[in-house]
C-alpha cells in the first residue's frame, strides 16, 4: 500500500484531529522557517507561523528533531520534508551557492541520522507556485485556485529578458546533483524534483525548466541514482502537452518516482483551474492502477484542494474539508487498485 500522508507545518491545530480521524497519520513537513515555509505559506495568508529558534537553523538536525517530536506527541509520524534551505543562488549558478549547497547537505544528513527518507525540492528560482485567482467558483460554491496567463501582464518581471538562460539553469542543476546526490545515497533520502507550477517556459522572464517529461528524463540522466528522483505531482504533469500520466508512471517506475502528489486540474498550462478529485481530467483510478502494478509504496499525499463551505479560504488550496475529501478518495481508489489491507 502507499504511505498516506499529509503536508503539515510542525505547529498544531485543529486540523490535525480531522486528519487522523481519516486515517491519516503520516506527514510530509515543511520546515519551521525554511524556504517553501517562508513563500508558500506566507504568500497564501496563513497566519500564527513562527520561525525557528534562534539557537538552531530550521534545516538542522536539533531542529528537525523537534518537529519530529511536535508530531508525535499529536500521534502524527512525521517520513519525510518537502522544504529546503533557501536555494535561488544554487538555482541560478550563482556567488554563494556552495554555502546553500551546504545547508541542502546538512539537511540531508540530518533527514538520514532521523530516519526521514524523501524530501521534496522544487527549480523555481525566486518564487513559489504561480497562481493568478484563489476564488474560482466551482460546483457547490466551492472555491479553488487558478491560473491565466492572461492576467499576467501586469506582474513585475522576476528578471530582466535574457539575464537568465536555461543552460545556466541546467548547468546548475547539474553542479547542484554532483554535490548532493552522493551525499543522499550515504543519507538514504530520496531526493524527488517537483515540477514548476504551472509547467511553462518562462515565468515573468525567468526560465522554468522541469516543464515537460523530458526535462524530467533529462534530470535523472544528469546523476542516475535511486536518490536522484522524482515528485510526480500530477496536476502539473497533467498540463504538459500530451502527457499520457499512467503511461508516465509506469516508464519513471519506483526507481524514479520518489513521492505523489495526488490531484487534478482542468485546462492548459496558459489556464486553468484545480478541481475536486472525481471531477478533473486525468483518470486518476488509472493512475492509482499503475502505481500499483509499478510496486510504488512510497508517501502519497493530496495537494492544493477546493475551500468548502464554512471555510474562510484564508489558506487557498489548504483549507481543511477539501483534505478530507481528497483522503477519502485517495483511499478509495488506493483499495480498488492495490487491494483491502488486512484487518487485524
Amino acid at each position: 500500500m502507499i504511505q498516506l500522508s499529509e503536508f503539515l507545518a510542525p505547529r498544531p491545530e485543529p486540523m490535525w484531529n480531522l486528519i487522523k480521524q481519516a486515517g491519516v497519520n503520516t506527514v510530509i513537513a515543511s520546515l519551521n522557517g525554511g524556504e517553501q515555509d517562508q513563500r508558500m505559506f506566507a504568500s497564501v495568508g496563513k497566519n500564527g507561523f513562527g520561525s525557528a529558534a534562534a539557537e538552531d537553523t530550521p534545516w538542522g538536525e536539533a531542529a528537525l528533531s523537534r518537529d519530529m517530536g511536535i508530531f508525535a506527541e499529536h500521534d502524527l509520524t512525521m517520513i519525510g520534508v518537502e522544504d529546503t534551505a533557501p536555494m535561488d543562488k544554487v538555482r541560478l549558478g550563482l556567488p554563494g551557492r556552495d554555502e546553500q549547497i551546504e545547508h541542502v547537505i546538512t539537511q540531508l544528513r540530518a533527514m538520514g541520522n532521523l530516519g526521514l527518507r524523501t524530501l521534496c525540492y522544487n527549480w523555481m528560482a525566486l518564487s513559489s507556485w504561480g497562481r493568478t485567482n484563489t476564488e474560482i467558483v466551482v460546483r457547490g460554491g466551492a472555491l479553488v485556485t487558478g491560473f491565466r496567463l492572461a492576467d499576467t501582464a501586469d506582474m513585475k518581471p522576476l528578471v530582466a529578458p535574457g539575464e537568465v538562460t536555461e543552460e545556466q539553469m541546467w548547468d546548475a542543476l547539474g553542479y547542484f546533483l554532483d554535490a548532493v546526490v552522493p551525499v543522499a545515497e550515504e543519507a538514504g533520502v530520496r531526493m524527488g524534483m517537483h515540477p514548476d507550477d504551472p509547467p511553462r517556459p518562462l515565468d515573468r522572464n525567468l526560465p522554468r525548466l522541469m516543464r515537460s517529461p523530458d526535462a524530467f528524463r533529462r534530470l535523472r540522466s544528469l546523476r542516475p541514482s535511486i536518490n536522484n528522483g522524482i515528485t510526480f505531482c500530477q496536476g502539473n504533469f497533467a498540463l504538459m502537452a500530451d502527457a499520457d500520466l499512467p503511461a508516465l508512471i509506469r516508464e519513471f517506475g519506483v526507481d524514479g518516482i520518489a513521492f505523489v502528489h495526488f490531484r487534478d486540474v482542468i485546462g492548459t498550462a496558459t489556464d486553468f483551474r484545480e478541481t475536486f478529485h472525481d471531477e478533473g481530467q486525468t483518470d486518476l483510478p488509472e493512475c492509482m492502477r499503475a502505481y500499483a502494478e509499478i510496486g510504488f509504496s512510497g508517501p502519497m499525499r493530496p495537494d492544493h484542494v477546493p475551500t468548502m463551505y464554512g471555510e474562510t479560504n484564508g489558506r487557498p488550496g489548504y483549507e481543511a474539508l477539501g483534505r478530507l475529501f481528497a483522503i477519502g478518495y485517495i483511499r478509495g481508489v488506493e483499495q480498488a487498485a492495490y487491494g483491502r489491507p488486512t484487518v487485524a
